[in-house]
């Protein structure tokens, strides 16, 4: 059996294992997420490569923009639950990406509304509870009253 053997570092092995694998037709939203994670802190651990920032670099082997692929690793900031259900598509990306600057328990929160009430966050929604939590101002209270705002203006009739 024919063999190329490569003396790599860690970092470049991790690179190199990362390209080959995100040409999978079939993957999914998290494994993007955490394998442009790990390649992009791979490039910044053997530093700086030119003009380019590192998430373009990370982006350019897989055809995606610098911001596509901060986006994707903003994702893996989520708890496992709401990155399941942007896998599932129950939860769209942008949201998906808003919500991951929430702290643990302020998703563990969401996560709870959406499950006991049977909702979905929208993109907007996600911001607002972005910038309460940014505030420091985010509660269980705020996140019911921003989701089931929408239930009740979806019910009414004219």
């Amino acid at each position: 059996m024919p063999v190329i053997i490569k003396d790599l570092t860690d970092d470049e092995s991790t690179v190199i294992m990362v390209d080959s694998n995100i040409q999978r037709e079939e993957l999914l939203i998290s494994e993007k997420a955490f394998a442009y994670k790990m390649k992009y802190e791979a490039m910044k651990h053997q530093g700086s490569k030119g003009e380019k920032h590192t998430a373009d670099l990370v982006g350019e082997a897989a055809g995606e923009s610098g911001r596509t692929v901060q986006r994707y690793i903003r994702l893996s900031f989520l708890i496992s639950r709401l990155l399941d259900y942007v896998d599932n598509k129950r939860l769209s990306m942008k949201a998906g990406e808003k919500l991951s600057f929430l702290t643990v328990e302020e998703q563990e929160w969401v996560l709870e509304a959406i499950d006991n009430a049977v909702l979905t966050v929208t993109d907007k929604q996600a911001e607002l509870f972005k910038n309460h939590s940014r505030e420091k101002t985010l509660n269980q209270g705020i996140i019911y009253s921003v989701l089931l705002q929408k239930k009740e203006a979806e019910i009414k009739v004219t």
